[in-house]
């Protein structure tokens, strides 16, 4: 497996990223097509090509936002009990979820001090990531 590090750590589902949303696109433009060509008569089934098509979009979208909020949640809980086990406080309460995501990677003897400068400086999540000197993957994501 490659080192996982601030510059190959994001990750794309092909078939979810690329060929789901390629196929909805090519679903979406070929209803409307349709339903611009249809007859008098198709024009209830054509429609409902279209109406199918945009709730097709409705379950990918919150398909994924509803898992990514469930998994912040995770993290949040994970981060705060790690704060937690090294300094006997919780997590800095001025810290955003996104920072809290960043310093998921950041190994114990850096971790307290990110946490401690991003929560008084505010730095962004990518400022978080390039700070990091020993990267701590994370290989269990899906």
């Amino acid at each position: 497996m490659t080192e996982q590090n601030f510059k190959n750590h994001g990750r794309y589902v092909p078939m979810y990223h690329f060929v789901a949303f390629a196929l909805w696109l090519a679903i979406l433009i070929g209803s409307i097509v349709n339903l611009v060509n249809s007859a008098h008569e198709n024009l209830y089934s054509a429609s409902l090509l279209v109406a199918i098509s945009v709730l097709l979009l409705i379950i990918l979208w919150y398909a994924r936002a509803f898992a990514l909020k469930a998994q912040d949640r995770a993290i949040r809980a994970e981060e705060n009990l790690r704060h937690f086990i090294l300094t006997g406080k919780p997590l800095d309460s001025r810290l955003r979820m996104s920072q809290i995501i960043a310093l998921r990677f950041a190994p114990d003897n850096e971790f307290m001090e990110l946490a401690k400068k991003s929560a008084a400086e505010k730095i962004s999540a990518k400022e978080i990531k390039a700070a990091i000197k020993n990267w701590k993957a994370d290989h269990h994501r899906a």
